[in-house]
């Protein structure tokens, strides 16, 4: 059931990112409601459910987009993994420590995109990509998380993303 509704979250998430989000830009970026999913999942879940969640996301989020299949697929897989290894060696119920984790995964996530854009042959002047997309994603993500995270905390131990036990 849990594997159900995420994927149903994940489709929510997606079609509001490419539709209402696109009027929410600050400095030029639009949040990534899809790596904060990923993100407070690896979290709480670790990293190997991080990794997991953010290939199949990222996949889903290629296959919306229809351009560079497996671009994000390997961004928010790392993304998630980044997330994850922090699993048991944080307080997991701060606002902080949630958002500064959601800062670094994002920061791991753009640079990891522009890696592959620079592998694929399109030209990103670095500087300019984390300047101007990467950073302000980044702050943009942590801000949002603060809103998200606790529902998503409470969702995941006590809701409708609860691993049922037998």
């Amino acid at each position: 059931m849990r594997t159900f509704t995420f994927l149903l979250l994940i489709a929510v998430v997606l079609l509001l990112e490419q539709t209402v989000l696109n009027f929410l830009r600050v400095a030029g970026v639009k949040p990534d409601l899809v790596l904060l999913l990923i993100v407070f999942n690896g979290m709480l879940k670790g990293s190997r459910e991080g990794a997991y969640w953010g290939f199949v996301a990222g996949l889903v989020q290629d296959l919306a987009g229809g351009y560079y299949i497996g671009l994000n697929a390997l961004s928010k897989l790392l993304a998630g993994y980044a997330a994850g290894l922090v699993e048991v060696r944080v307080y997991k119920e701060s606002l902080l420590v949630a958002a500064a984790v959601v800062w670094g995964a994002s920061v791991v996530s753009g640079s990891a995109t522009f890696l592959l854009l620079l592998v694929l042959g399109i030209a990103v002047t670095p500087l300019d990509a984390f300047l101007r997309v990467v950073f302000p994603l980044a702050v943009y993500n942590s801000l949002l998380s603060l809103l998200f995270y606790r529902p998503f905390h409470r969702a995941t131990f006590y809701g409708i993303l609860r691993e049922e036990r037998y």
